[in-house]
């Protein structure tokens, strides 16, 4: 009794289904590992659901107001989502961002320095700040926590005492009529109108510092150093990673960032409150969770981090066009982090299953 034999082509035509499979569950699998993929849907949901509820929600300048709100939260949770993705935290960045501002006004009022010179000295202030706390951090093996708990006390003391001394009050004065000040307003102030929809200078800065910090994470080996560092930093030591400096440049990260959305504040209205700033680290760092980023480090996106940015914006302004209470805002950022944490652990587990 003969036995049918398989044809070469039957075997190629399974064979290639086999592939076919392999390759729909292995892209599943990647995209299911996405770290940003829940932050993703709960973009979308939030959108849809305030897009029914607020009817101010959908114009243009709605999109406008949540785009900038969602721009100066992100574009310091950017870096501190670097950093998170590299183990460490940073409880200064809130104060960090007065700190910034207060330097550059009171050294252009007191000196009567063109705005571009307060503007270049605060920059090497926030980014000394930043190079300390990383120098504490990677020297005395502290924990981060701990120190820039630390920095944001000293930060916070620093803010309110110099200016109470320096000015008498706790708001600096008006800076406007210093030379510089017009063009320094365009740069981290200014406005562009496309048609009947008016973009602040915050959102374009924030997507080309999300697009450069895509690139450097996944284009460049200082990207490979970031995730190595955060996955197992004496792992990455003993294969040549500069744990080191990597940690420092990322905590010198969060001081530009900060310097950034200071000078923005200091040239949008002109006068800082020197108490300002307080708990919004804590956003900072909600946002990147939101976003992907991993509270054990390792693990999140830049791309991420601007997604758990739009949700809070997208919330904070949302519940004001619906009419609803502002303390439902804690709530709705709340659950999104504990969903978030939730899908990130779960994603996690999954991972380690495969």
């Amino acid at each position: 009794m003969s036995q049918a034999v398989p044809v070469r082509g039957d075997e190629e035509a399974s064979a290639s289904t086999g592939d076919t499979r392999l390759t729909q569950r292995s892209g599943f699998s990647r995209l299911v590992r996405r770290p940003e993929l829940a932050s993703l849907l709960g973009a979308v949901v939030i959108f849809a659901l305030f897009m029914i509820v607020a009817p101010a929600f959908r114009s243009l300048e709605a999109f406008s107001t949540v785009l900038y709100a969602s721009s100066t939260l992100g574009i310091v949770a950017l870096a501190v989502g670097l950093l998170m993705i590299g183990n460490e935290f940073d409880l200064s960045s809130g104060v960090a961002v007065t700190s910034a501002a207060l330097v550059a006004t009171m050294l252009n009022y007191n000196f009567h320095l063109n705005s571009w010179v307060g503007v270049g000295l605060s920059l090497l202030t926030a980014l000394a700040i930043g190079a300390l706390n990383g120098l504490l951090v990677t020297r005395t093996k502290i924990d981060s926590f701990l120190i820039t708990l630390a920095a944001f006390l000293m930060l916070q003391g620093l803010n309110l005492a110099i200016t109470k001394l320096v000015t008498g009050q706790v708001a600096t004065p008006t800076i406007a009529d210093m030379e510089g000040f017009p063009s320094a307003r365009v740069v981290f102030a200014g406005t562009l109108h496309v048609g009947s929809l008016s973009i602040r200078a915050t959102v374009l800065w924030w997507i080309l510092f999300v697009a450069i910090a895509s690139w450097v994470l996944y284009k460049t080996r200082w990207g490979n150093w970031i995730f190595a560092v955060g996955g197992d930093d004496a792992a990455a030591r003993a294969v040549g990673v500069p744990v080191r400096r990597v940690k420092v440049a990322l905590f010198m990260f969060v001081g530009f960032a900060a310097w950034f959305v200071g000078m923005h504040t200091l040239f949008a209205f002109d006068s800082i409150q020197a108490g300002q700033g307080i708990g919004n680290e804590f956003l900072y760092i909600i946002a990147a969770v939101i976003g992907g980023c991993s509270m054990t480090g390792g693990r999140g996106t830049a791309v991420g981090t601007a997604i758990g940015a739009l949700i809070f914006g997208m919330t904070n302004q949302g519940i004001v066009y619906a009419g609803w209470n502002p303390d439902w805002f804690k709530f709705f950022l709340g659950a999104m982090l504990l969903f978030a944490v939730l899908t990130n652990t779960s994603v996690a587990n999954f991972t380690k299953r495969r």
